[in-house]
C-alpha cells in the first residue's frame, strides 16, 4: 500500500502581499511595433492582465480548490511527488493518470474531475467511470526540484507506474498532452508495465525520409505546419533546452516576466481565433501562472527541455492500446500515416481529428 500523506495548501499572506508589491512596480518595456502577437505578447494587454492580476485575482479560490480535490506527496525515486487522487464512487473504476506538459498544470485537469470519476451525474454511464491520479511533473508544481540531472522523460515515466502500484492498482490506462504525452508513451515501454492502454492529445510522429518523398497533399500541409513551428514558434523551446538556468533568473524575479512567459504560449496554441478570453479565463490562466510563481517553478520546469529534448525525435512506438486525438491548436498536427507507424496498436481505429 501507499506511503503517501496528505497534502494541503497554505499560501502565506506574505508571500502574496510580495507579488503585489512586485506587480505594483513592474519596469514595463515600450510597446512593440506591430499591430499583431508577431513580436511577443503585447504591452497592453500584459498591462491589462496584471491589473486584473493586482486587484480582482482571488488565489484562495484556486488554493480552495485545490485542497477540496484531495492532494498528496509521495517520496519515489528520492524525489517528492505532488499529486491529486480522485476516487470514483462506482465500483470497478478504471485508474486514469492524467499528465500535464509546459506550461501547465494540476489546475487544468479540474474541469474533467467530476465527468472521469462520477459519469452518471454528466451524462454517461457508470462503466465509463475512473479513478483519477494526477500528478505534478517533478520541477514543477508542488513537486520537489530534482537536486542532480538524471530526471528526463523516462525517469518519469518509471515514477508514475511506481506511483499508481503504490497506490494499490493492479493496472491503468494513461493519457497525456504535450511532455505528459512522451511520459504517457514511455510508460508503455517499462519493463512489466503496468498500463493496459493510453490516449494521447499530442501524438508525437515526425516523417521518415521516405514519408517526405512520398508525401500526399495533406501530408505536405502537415510538413508546412511543422516547419511553421520550427520557423516561429520554437525559440521558447530552444531557450529552454539549452539555457533554462539563464532564464530562471529574469522570470523568478519578476511576475510579470513569469505571466507573459506563459500567456503568450496560451495564445498561441489555444483555438481562439485571436482572442485568448474566448476559450481560457484570466482566472484559468492566472491560477496556472500562480502555482509556478509561488513555487518559483520558472527554471526547474525548463530543464525538462534541457534533460530530454535532444531524444524527443528518436523512434519511440509503443505496442500499447493507443487512441489519439489532433485538435486544431496543437504546436504541430503529425499526418495520420505518421502516427500509425509509431504507434501501430488500435490507433488506425481510434485516431481523430478535432
Amino acid at each position: 500500500m501507499s506511503n503517501h500523506n496528505a497534502f494541503r495548501l497554505d499560501v502565506s499572506d506574505d508571500e502574496i502581499a510580495d507579488l503585489h508589491r512586485r506587480l505594483d512596480f513592474v519596469r514595463w518595456p515600450e510597446r512593440e511595433i506591430v499591430a499583431d502577437w508577431s513580436q511577443g505578447v503585447p504591452l497592453e494587454f500584459m498591462r491589462d492582465l496584471t491589473q486584473y492580476w493586482r486587484t480582482a485575482y482571488d488565489w484562495r479560490r484556486c488554493e480552495a480548490a485545490l485542497n477540496a480535490a484531495g492532494q498528496s506527496k509521495i517520496n519515489i525515486d528520492g524525489l517528492s511527488i505532488h499529486f491529486l487522487h480522485v476516487r470514483s464512487r462506482c465500483a470497478n473504476a478504471m485508474p486514469l493518470i492524467l499528465t500535464h506538459g509546459w506550461p501547465g498544470g494540476v489546475t487544468e485537469f479540474l474541469k474533467v474531475i467530476g465527468p472521469l470519476t462520477d459519469p452518471e451525474r454528466h451524462g454517461g454511464s457508470a462503466r465509463d467511470a475512473f479513478d483519477v491520479i494526477i500528478p505534478s511533473l517533478p520541477g514543477f508544481g508542488f513537486s520537489g526540484i530534482p537536486s542532480q540531472i538524471g530526471w528526463g522523460v523516462e525517469r518519469v515515466a518509471k515514477a508514475w507506474d511506481a506511483l499508481m502500484r503504490a497506490l494499490g492498482y493492479e493496472e491503468y490506462v494513461a493519457q497525456g498532452g504535450d511532455w505528459g504525452a512522451y511520459v504517457t508513451t514511455a510508460i508503455t515501454r517499462l519493463p512489466n508495465s503496468l498500463c493496459q492502454g493510453i490516449h494521447l492529445n499530442m501524438p508525437v510522429a515526425l516523417p521518415t525520409k521516405h514519408e517526405l518523398e512520398t508525401a500526399s497533399d495533406s501530408e505536405r500541409d502537415a510538413i508546412a505546419d511543422l516547419e511553421r513551428y520550427r520557423r516561429t514558434e520554437f525559440g521558447y523551446a530552444l531557450l529552454q533546452s539549452t539555457r533554462p538556468q539563464t532564464l530562471g533568473f529574469a522570470i523568478a524575479d519578476s511576475p510579470v516576466g513569469q505571466a507573459a512567459w506563459i500567456a503568450e504560449k496560451f495564445h498561441a496554441w489555444s483555438d481562439c481565433s485571436g482572442d485568448l478570453w474566448s476559450v481560457v479565463s484570466r482566472d484559468e490562466l492566472l491560477d496556472v501562472v500562480m502555482i509556478y510563481w509561488l513555487g518559483n517553478r520558472g527554471a526547474s520546469s525548463a530543464r525538462l527541455y534541457w534533460e530530454s529534448f535532444e531524444r524527443l525525435s528518436q523512434p519511440r512506438g509503443t505496442l500499447a492500446w493507443t487512441g489519439c486525438s489532433l485538435f486544431a491548436k496543437e504546436l504541430f498536427r503529425p499526418a495520420r500515416r505518421w502516427v500509425e507507424r509509431e504507434f501501430p496498436s488500435s490507433v488506425r481505429r481510434s485516431l481523430r481529428r478535432a
